[in-house]
């Protein structure tokens, strides 16, 4: 049975739609099928062609349902569901499907106070730091605050997902045919702690020198889940 991650979290801005595709593409650079879904009305479905993972579109609830089905029964998958912010009582529903939950907090006293709550409402959930500053002295200052406003929960806190403005190229409807190496190796670093916590086994993120290994491009041509199937859409062609 495919494992369901869902990014989620009461306070909207934290990155989470950055997050989850973040991930997907960290996923398919370490070998592991997976499907972004959208749940967030505020947002459009973006173009699958070119990416290595797949993506649906769930931005109602009967659409949700169909796709967190159809992911289940695909083995070896992954599903990653971006839940979008202020949206209370669709967390706690994501929240009872999910075998893992993520809740990205950027570096601010307001989103660490609501990230506080939903580590209280949602006690299976991990938090992790997102577009975290990269300056050392921001660095040394953004740590501090989570000592002292997070330190019951360090046990619970993920690595930071550094600041990087190469994500927004992921979020573009259409990808670029080349990515740059450091977010090939944030996407990395982020997918393989999810696979660790998900008990998941795959060598670790490397990272890479150039950009030769980053196109989005399919290296291998294989069978995916049929386009409009219960609400998936296929990206490039999965390796099996």
């Amino acid at each position: 049975m495919a494992e369901i991650v869902c990014i989620i979290g009461n306070k909207g801005g934290t990155g989470k739609t950055t997050l989850s595709h973040m991930l997907c593409q960290g996923l398919g650079l370490l070998g592991q099928r997976s499907v972004c879904v959208l749940t967030d009305t505020h947002r459009e479905p973006l173009d699958p062609d070119g990416r290595r993972y797949l993506v649906a579109d769930a931005r109602t609830r009967e659409a949700l349902g169909k796709v967190v089905d159809k992911i289940r029964t695909l083995h070896g998958w992954m599903g990653v569901i971006d839940g979008g912010g202020n949206r209370s009582e669709m967390d706690r529903k994501l929240y009872g499907l999910a075998s893992l939950v993520l809740l990205p907090f950027r570096d601010s006293h307001e989103d660490i106070r609501t990230v506080v709550k939903d580590l209280e409402a949602f006690p299976r959930a991990w938090a992790i730091p997102s577009h975290w500053p990269t300056n050392p002295w921001q660095q040394e200052a953004a740590e501090k605050t989570i000592r002292d406003q997070l330190g019951i929960y360090a046990d619970r806190i993920l690595q930071p997902v550094s600041a990087l403005s190469a994500s927004k190229l992921l979020l573009q409807r259409n990808i670029p045919a080349k990515l740059p190496t450091p977010l090939g190796n944030a996407c990395r670093a982020l997918a393989y702690q999810v696979m660790e916590l998900l008990e998941i086994s795959c060598a670790a993120p490397l990272e890479e020198e150039d950009d030769s290994e980053l196109s989005v491009a399919p290296q291998t041509t294989a069978e995916a889940p049929a386009a409009g199937h219960e609400g998936l859409e296929p990206a490039s062609p999965i390796r099996h």
